[in-house]
């Protein structure tokens, strides 16, 4: 049976349904439902049209087409998350793609036919062309004789005068030289020059070729003649130093016979001595004007000397090829003195390499960096995804930072922390039901200034928490600053709602003062009242806390080398070094080798904040890993590098910048405490050795305990390292003298012992302000103490006697306290000090005395002084010392 329907139809070529009846439609058939018959014209008439859309026309014998056109349809899935932590969205995608195949030959000549045509342009061309190049030819060959003709004559006049004397040597009369022929006439041009145009190309060439070897030959005679010249000059220039060098030479040898025949004459062994010696002088008695020796520049040589931030003397000497002492008695001319070992800054060398002659290059040790990097890092082009915001809870000592990250947490954490105080910056990722965010928490405490600048830094939102009951204290006011310099957004939470004394609105009034004003009074920062005890508003603050994220846009790339900052660093005693890093982008792998400021290593462990090991992190999640080779400084850079050799390099790089600034300044202080001592005396100083369990610690306790120094006492950290306290820390104590302090370390047994033995004071602390209030106890007791007056009486003078053997004596009475011997005393005349001195003597009815009370007349005797008038008053007052404290 031919005729079939259009399902059964579709079933057999084996395409969809809906297609065949849009195909039928197209054809212009009948059938347009599933069920309708097609017959065999009908089957023929849809052919030929599907023939004539793919480009075949009827009269084809073949079967061979000469375009295809084809449609495709793919539908894909892609998943798309707007909120971090949040259900992912799916989008379906459709892609339509249609593509036409053409025949190869229609191509093919279609080319040929192009081609074809541009070649009979081209011919067309260059017939048009033909008598301009015919033209320009005749000319090219008119110039070119008459060039030949110069060139004949001169050589044909040349050769005359040899033929001639090849003649006349020969006994034969010389043979004229033809003359020269006459002018060809018109007739003859006409003959003539058709023929000498006959002339081929490589008689041309060889005519160029001639004329190029004489052209040579001319030049190399030319030469020939200067050199000569020159060595004429030569000879007649150095005429006299050969005379010399002669006449010096037979004086040697007339001076040699006579030695000779007097050695001769005496017959001796040791007469060959004198020869030696008189050998010796000979030569040195060879003069010479020097003409052809060695000469100094006449233009001093400019060198360009490239300075890093700092250099050694020594370096620079040998830059600019100079002796040190050169630039050391430059550098005296400048004001500096500098040995030839000490560091010099950048500017002053730039000044100083001016000052020589030279030029200077300023050369930064962040661009060589880069571009070791360079090498390092490959470019970043990847793709940014959501992630989740970094944020750091900022404010005083005890408002409830770490009680409000508790409460979230659903954890104990400050009851773990001592003192109920933090004491190191605590990186968290929580995942509350909007979706993941990590918190960090800094200290509160006014030592931990650098680490919550560190906080600032890495965040993206700050949230201030101040207590409602106690308001704006100097650490809050300090994280404002931080979040203002980091220019990151900050949320004001108002803790402590659940106390009966809790005032809001005194917190907001004296927030306003410092520039941070509400939005319910025309501002821009949020303030909500919480309570990290009950919860209240918890869950308002971290829905605000998303909603500024999600205005921030936050995003970060996901794949390839991951990029961070070291948190906190301590050395742990069964795991090794320790670092906190968060993560900013990239996904950390374990295994990897990775560059922490001057520290580096492979990455044999991860861990989380729960402390379980991971193997992977992405962006903004806080991890630690354990495998570098010392602990960096908190706020360090970390990246990810290929290999351990551009570790090593940038490690060793960094390290010796470090060191070279570190020996600068120490130079500089050691200069500017001989300048010191030498101005106001020796100081008292109080040596320290610190011995902290993280870096950041080590940081705030340092920079604490250097603060307390003054004028009188000095604070020395002699060493602070992260660690237990060991045998050479005690050893470095006691050269040094110091006082070991342990912050939550403890010293092991073979320090303990050699602590007992020695007699080493040693203090353990685990609360940063007692061990800071110790250390000013100690430096208060070290203090001079404070010298005070105390008024103890006053006397009032009524009359004036005179006595031969003391001189004047003022009858007195005491009017307030009482007068005593050998107490200094003032004159005081209508309330003016006039006089200042000592009691000489004091009676009482002819009676020395001493003490006189208040209300008693007495007789006062001022040593050195006799002007004491009637109605003076006379001060007594005695000096003591009041102990003083910082």
């Amino acid at each position: 049976m031919s005729n079939k329907t259009v399902r059964q139809l579709a079933e057999v070529v084996k395409i969809p349904l809906e297609r065949l009846l849009e195909q039928l439609k197209e054809a212009g058939l009948s059938a347009s439902a599933p069920d309708d018959v097609i017959n065999e014209d009908e089957k023929m008439q849809l052919l030929a049209h599907l023939r004539k859309r793919h480009g075949k026309n009827e009269g084809e014998a073949d079967g061979s087409l000469k375009r295809v056109t084809l449609k495709r349809r793919t539908v894909s899935e892609l998943k798309q998350s707007n909120v971090p932590g949040s259900t992912t969205k799916t989008i379906s995608v459709e892609v339509r793609k249609q593509k036409t195949y053409i025949k190869r030959s229609e191509i093919i000549e279609a080319d040929e036919q192009k081609n074809l045509e541009l070649a009979k342009q081209a011919l067309k061309e260059q017939a048009e062309n033909v008598p301009a190049i015919e033209e320009q030819i005749k000319e090219e060959k008119v110039v070119l004789k008459e060039k030949k003709e110069d060139v004949i004559k001169p050589a044909v006049e040349a050769v005359e005068p040899e033929v001639a004397k090849v003649s006349e040597s020969a006994g034969t009369t010389s043979l004229p030289i033809t003359p020269p022929l006459p002018p060809l006439s018109a007739e003859e041009k006409e003959t003539v020059l058709p023929i000498a145009e006959v002339q081929s190309e490589e008689e041309r060439k060889t005519d160029l070729e001639q004329r190029a070897k004489l052209k040579e030959a001319a030049e190399a005679k030319k030469k020939q003649q200067e050199k000569d010249a020159r060595l004429e000059e030569s000879i007649k220039r150095n005429a006299d130093k050969v005379r010399q060098q002669a006449s010096a030479k037979q004086e040697i040898l007339h001076r040699k016979k006579q030695e000779e025949s007097t050695r001769a004459g005496a017959g001796g062994r040791d007469a060959k001595r004198p020869k030696k010696k008189g050998r010796k002088a000979e030569r040195v008695s060879v003069k010479s004007d020097g003409k052809h020796q060695f000469e100094m520049p006449v233009e001093p040589v400019v060198k360009e000397v490239s300075i890093p931030e700092m250099i050694m003397v020594s370096d620079l000497a040998q830059k600019m090829s100079v002796k040190a002492a050169m630039v050391i008695k430059h550098l005296m001319k400048l004001g500096i003195m500098a040995t030839i070992n000490q560091s010099i800054d950048q500017e002053t060398a730039a000044i100083l390499v001016e000052e020589m002659g030279h030029k200077a290059i300023m050369q930064s040790d962040d661009d060589l960096e880069q571009e070791m990097l360079a090498e390092a890092q490959e470019e970043d082009n990847r793709v940014a995804l959501p992630r989740a915001p970094i944020v750091t809870i900022m404010g005083h000592v005890d408002h409830g930072k770490t009680s409000l990250l508790d409460y979230i947490r659903k954890t104990r954490v400050a009851a773990g922390e001592a003192g109920g105080i933090t004491q190191h910056i605590g990186a968290y990722q929580v995942k509350t039901d909007h979706g993941s965010v990590t918190f960090l928490d800094t200290p509160g405490h006014a030592a931990f200034t650098a680490m919550r600048a560190r906080g600032a830094d890495v965040t993206d939102v700050v949230i201030v928490v101040v207590a409602a009951d106690d308001g704006v204290m100097p650490q809050t006011k300090e994280a404002v600053e931080h979040a203002r310099a980091a220019n990151v957004p900050i949320i004001v939470a108002m803790n402590k709602m659940d106390k009966p004394d809790a005032n809001p609105d005194k917190v907001m009034q004296e927030l306003s003062t410092i520039g941070v004003l509400a939005e319910e009074w025309g501002g821009d920062v949020q303030f909500l009242k919480i309570s990290a005890k009950t919860g209240e508003g918890i869950d308002e603050l971290i829905e605000a806390l998303i909603v500024q994220t999600e205005i921030l846009e936050l995003k970060a790339p996901v794949e390839g080398s991951a990029l961070g900052i070291v948190i906190e660093s301590r050395l742990d005693k069964g795991r090794g070094v320790v670092a906190t890093v968060l993560i900013q982008k990239g996904t950390l792998e374990s295994g990897q080798m990775v560059l922490c400021g001057h520290e580096y290593g492979r990455v044999r462990a991860m861990f989380n904040e729960n402390g379980k090991a991971i193997k992977e992190a992405g962006p903004c999640v806080p991890v630690e890993i354990l495998g570098l080779s010392g602990t960096p400084n908190a706020g360090d850079e970390f990246l990810v590098v290929q290999n351990e050799r551009i570790a090593k390099d940038l490690a060793k790089h960094r390290e010796d910048r470090k060191k070279l600034s570190r020996h600068a300044v120490q130079h500089a202080s050691k200069l500017d405490e001989v300048f010191s001592r030498m101005a106001t005396g020796e100081l008292a100083s109080v040596n320290l050795v610190l011995k902290t369990d993280v870096q950041g610690s080590l940081e705030a306790l340092r920079s604490s305990l250097i603060s307390l120094s003054n004028n009188e006492v000095e604070v020395k950290v002699v060493f602070g390292g992260v660690g237990g306290i060991n045998e050479g820390d005690v050893n470095l104590a006691l050269a040094s003298g110091a006082i070991l302090m342990g912050f939550n370390v403890r010293a092991d047994t073979t320090a303990r012992k050699l602590i007992e033995e020695k007699g080493i004071d040693l203090h353990y602390y685990s609360i940063i302000y007692e061990a800071i209030d110790e250390v000013k106890k100690a430096i208060s007791g070290m203090l001079a103490p404070e010298i005070r007056e105390q008024i103890v009486g006053l006397a009032e003078v009524r009359d004036v006697f005179k006595s031969p053997k003391l001189g004047a004596i003022a009858g007195c009475m005491v009017i307030d306290g009482f007068v005593k011997r050998n107490l200094p005393i003032r004159v005081l005349r209508e309330n003016v000090v006039i006089y200042e001195g000592q009691l000489e003597s004091l009676r009482r009815f002819k009676d020395d005395v001493a003490e006189v009370k208040m209300g008693m007349e007495c007789g006062i005797g001022v040593k050195n002084y006799n002007d004491v008038q009637s109605g003076d008053q006379i001060e007594v007052f005695e000096r003591i010392e009041v102990k003083r404290e910082l």
